[in-house]
């Protein structure tokens, strides 16, 4: 007599079940996803951050460079007179307010102004920072309107610089750097404080 060998009748679907089931596990596996988002993303967020600080950079350089135009004309009202080698000194200021960023191409200028009795604004004298006279004497001056005060004088400072900028753009399979080379420029006013004027004694 042949013995009869029972199958058990769950076995089929206990093999479906464990599939299932290690589908189900692979399905909440997030560890390899975060690694893909992670890798997607912080090319990204990298980018925005340097490009974020780059700006705010910009913008402290800026700020910096107003505070020293306005610290020389400042200075120079302060003097009954003055002449070259006292104005090439405001180099050194202006560089001294801007650091410790660097005054890359400085370029400044300092204009004695006067203002005649018709209101009339015309160069007195003038100096840049390579010595030179960057304005004819006598030649015309276009004041803000508050500044123009009948027989007044005043000093006007003119300072720019160089700044670099590193910014970001492009899409996130292939962002690029970008260097964006900005000239930063300011002005300022100040009447004098003693006398009548600040002459200059060699500006010519």
């Amino acid at each position: 007599m042949t013995e009869a060998v029972a199958i058990p009748e769950k076995s089929g679907r206990g093999v479906l079940t464990a599939i299932a089931e290690r589908l189900r596990r692979l399905a909440q596996e997030r560890s390899g996803a975060s690694a893909i988002e992670f890798a997607f993303l912080a090319p990204i967020l990298i980018a925005i951050y340097i490009s974020s600080f780059e700006i705010t950079t910009g913008y402290s350089v800026s700020q910096k460079t107003l505070k020293a135009a306005g610290t020389i004309a400042d200075i120079v009202t302060r003097q009954d007179s003055v002449d070259k080698a006292f104005l090439s000194e405001m180099i050194d200021a202006a560089e001294s307010t801007i650091a410790p960023s660097p005054a890359i191409g400085l370029k400044l200028r300092i204009t004695g102004v006067t203002v005649d009795s018709s209101g009339a604004a015309k160069v007195l004298w003038s100096w840049n920072e390579s010595g030179g006279k960057p304005y004819a004497k006598g030649s015309t001056v276009d004041l803000p309107t508050d500044m123009k005060k009948p027989g007044s004088f005043l000093v006007r400072s003119e300072l720019s610089v160089q700044h670099t900028m590193l910014l970001f753009f492009g899409s996130p399979a292939g962002l690029e750097g970008s260097s964006r080379s900005l000239t930063i420029r300011r002005e300022f006013y100040y009447r004098q404080r003693l006398g009548s004027d600040v002459p200059c004694s060699d500006c010519g």
